[in-house]
């Protein structure tokens, strides 16, 4: 049984990839990415264990401490950071705990270089509808929930992208783009291998609103709908980018556990089944 300042890796499982997950903090050591170059989704290295770093990075969110088998490292951190205020818990058996029971990792061999303050730097297109929204989602709820991203002209993607030492996305001939009838969003699911039932259900929907193909998935014409409507309410694509993140933790919430539900209206009894 875990202690009370523990979670247990089938806890954390059902938070992954949700807007109230805890923010994961990993914190093995350098070589430990190199002999094995995954994470679990959502976490952030911090390989140097540094407590007033860590407190400044956190601020007022509640952190899981990671680190190769739950033990005096992880531990010892996560003191230190509820002695500071911060709501900090360690994951029962470290990161060897979560890859026994088969959870879902993050490939980090592909992941672009992070900048001094530990973050990705993503540009793109601005006037995001689809692609460009659903890409973010994923890289901020699964692959660095510190990420940064920047829209700019469709012509200075490039430029951009060499001057602030950004990884450019879903533009032509890029590495992070589409493949042949897949889009970005595809190919992230891909190249960081995160093989998760229900993130395959939300790519389907999205392929199916980002290429004209509503007929890949019944809810494709929604997506499709309310990206529209997003991009027309917001001047600002960073404030769209807020906003619509709501709508993929919805999608990303019934592909992974409400499927089956539906909705219906009884004339009988006048209540909603």
């Amino acid at each position: 049984m875990p202690s009370p300042t523990e979670i247990t890796v089938s806890q954390l499982a059902r938070l992954v990839g949700l807007p109230n997950s805890p923010l994961l903090v990993d914190v093995r050591p350098d070589d430990a990415l190199v002999h094995d170059p995954h994470l679990i989704p959502g976490s952030i290295p911090r390989p140097e264990a540094k407590t007033d770093h860590l407190i400044a990075a956190i601020g007022k969110r509640s952190a899981v401490v990671v680190c190769a088998d739950g033990g005096a490292l992880s531990q010892g951190i996560a003191a230190w950071l509820r002695h500071a205020g911060v709501v900090a818990e360690t994951l029962e058996g470290g990161y060897a705990a979560w890859q026994k029971a088969g959870q879902p990792l993050v490939t980090t061999k592909n992941l672009p270089p992070r900048d001094a303050q530990g973050r990705t730097v993503w540009v793109t297109r601005a006037r995001p509808k689809v692609d460009r929204i659903a890409c973010p989602w994923l890289i901020r709820r699964f692959v660095d929930p510190e990420a940064v991203f920047l829209f700019v002209a469709s012509s200075e993607v490039l430029d951009a992208a060499k001057r602030f030492s950004a990884t450019p996305f879903d533009i032509p001939d890029v590495f992070w783009s589409h493949r042949c009838e897949r889009c970005s969003f595809d190919t992230m699911l891909e190249e960081f291998g995160l093989a998760i039932p229900a993130l395959d259900r939300v790519a389907t929907i999205v392929r199916g609103a980002d290429t004209a193909r509503p007929d890949l998935a019944p809810e494709a014409a929604g997506l499709l709908a309310a990206s529209l409507g997003f991009s027309r309410m917001y001047r600002d694509d960073l404030e769209q980018l807020t906003a619509a993140m709501a709508l993929y933790d919805a999608f990303y919430r019934w592909a992974r556990d409400a499927t089956e539900e539906t909705h219906t209206w009884s004339e009988a009894t006048g209540a909603k089944a």
